[in-house]
């Protein structure tokens, strides 16, 4: 997702960003047919047509928030990586009623809590620790199957402890 600085505004509605690439053939040349604001207005969704070769694309533009550094178990510091999280909640909720736009919403919402702790740097356990928690709202089977990679359950009986849990 890519986000432009500045619009510059043409005649007849239609908007250029000077830095905004056509993903088919490259050109900078495009205009804004559609604007709307999504995710609670948060995430401005656009629809452009490229002036070039008159293909359509959706580009999304979000305020970008500084997060805090993730400490890993080890001890070494990382961006928090967003895809990443995004990858095992899609593990998670494989074969499960989880829309791809409640997703968004979740990882909205952890975003939103790392901004909040006011931290430069976040324990990766805290991290996930929220994550489950937050999780086992949204999806109580999506919550158990994180929950056995996050924890990394060595024989059943852990898995039995944590759905006993879930459970209560």
């Amino acid at each position: 997702m890519t986000a432009c600085a500045t619009l510059l505004r043409l005649g007849a509605g239609a908007s250029v960003c000077p830095d905004m690439r056509c993903p088919y053939c490259g050109t900078l040349e495009n205009r804004v047919i559609d604007s709307r604001l999504s995710q609670a207005g948060e995430v401005t969704r656009r629809r452009r047509e490229c002036e070039h070769c008159g293909r359509r694309y959706t580009t999304y533009e979000r305020v970008e928030q500084t997060l805090p550094l993730i400490i890993k178990n080890d001890g070494r510091r990382q961006p928090y990586d967003r895809a990443k999280l995004l990858a095992g909640l899609r593990r998670a909720c494989v074969k499960r009623p989880v829309s791809a736009e409640a997703l968004e919403r979740f990882l909205h919402q952890v975003e939103r809590w790392l901004v909040d702790t006011g931290e430069q740097e976040v324990p990766s356990r805290r991290l996930g620790e929220h994550v489950l928690h937050e999780l086992r709202d949204l999806d109580p089977v999506a919550y158990v199957r994180f929950a056995s990679v996050y924890r990394d359950f060595q024989d059943v009986g852990e898995f039995l402890d944590e759905l006993s849990k879930l459970k209560d």
